[in-house]
């Protein structure tokens, strides 16, 4: 079960530099060229989408997860003044509706059943959940989220990020650029395999291939992490298939199936879809510039 303390220990984490950010921030509000506009001078979101020069859908630009919510603190309580809206998934990539949180926190729904979870991967997101929740130990820091001592997120955590991506689409590449950190991601179409033994990393190592419209990328090579505040592992032992694909204009399909033996009973598939953010572009969100969560989280129990 995830409670409101668990909320506002992950918007402690990722939402501080992002909002200060914000302030200073230079061309928040600027016009994107080329926006299919309503009438209205608002998205046309279900206009075609782009083509490149070749005739493949054009991934580019900026996205956010397609699956918000708001404030989880502030859920049931008219009046509240709560975070920027949240990808669902960022709670626990398992989720796919409100619903499903509503229940998890009122103790109607156990969050080990959204995933096929493997004895140990079960118990390991149940002690990483517990010290979120303010009733487990810290364990010298061991059930402390990676992603608040602001290391990079793995894909496919970092579509459900509440920071903006931006795709940049060439002819043998997608470069995905993300808020935090300023850390990207390359995605090769340029039929290149995977390597045999690789080091594992934060993004891994992806390669894609198109399927009619489209891209199907095989990811691996993954560091042993999380992928979620919930604490779901996710192994070096993973191989990741993600199928984009971008239907019209303000959406882009991502269907992810995460096969990681060593974590997980069986292969597992979740959306991470994402939406069209224009008239503004990235900022800066740096999360280690004043930093000053992780020792009081280490401090409120070992």
């Amino acid at each position: 079960m995830i409670s409101s303390r668990t909320m506002r220990t992950f918007i402690l984490g990722l939402f501080t530099a992002l909002l200060s950010a914000t302030v200073a921030a230079q061309y928040v509000k600027y016009p994107t060229p080329g926006v299919p506009r309503l009438p209205n001078g608002s998205v046309n979101a279900n206009a075609p989408a782009p083509k490149t020069p070749a005739g493949r859908p054009d991934f580019s630009g900026l996205w956010l997860g397609a699956a918000s919510i708001p404030d989880p603190a502030c859920i049931g309580k008219p009046g509240c003044v709560g975070q920027e809206p949240i990808p669902i998934q960022a709670l626990h990539i398992g989720f796919t509706s409100l619903d499903q949180l509503v229940k998890a926190q009122a103790g109607g729904l156990d969050t080990m059943t959204l995933l096929p979870y493997q004895p140990w991967a079960a118990e390991v997101s149940r002690r990483r959940t517990a010290f979120n929740r303010g009733v487990g130990p810290a364990d010298n820091g061991a059930n402390i989220d990676p992603h608040a001592r602001c290391m990079p997120p793995n894909y496919p955590r970092a579509w459900a990020l509440p920071q903006h991506r931006r795709i940049v689409q060439t002819s043998d590449r997608l470069v995905v650029l993300h808020e935090f950190n300023a850390s990207y991601r390359q995605i090769f179409t340029d039929g290149r395999p995977l390597p045999e033994d690789p080091t594992p990393s934060f993004q891994g190592y992806s390669s894609g291939r198109w399927q009619g419209d489209t891209l199907v990328v095989e990811t691996i090579g993954l560091r042993d992490d999380w992928l979620d505040l919930a604490g779901s592992p996710i192994t070096a032992a993973a191989r990741v298939t993600e199928r984009i694909s971008r239907p019209r204009f303000g959406r882009l399909d991502v269907e992810v199936t995460v096969n990681d033996p060593k974590a997980y009973t069986k292969p597992w598939t979740v959306r991470l879809d994402q939406s069209i953010v224009v008239d503004t572009e990235l900022i800066d969100d740096n999360c280690l510039e004043n930093e000053q969560s992780v020792k009081r989280m280490i401090g409120s129990g070992q």
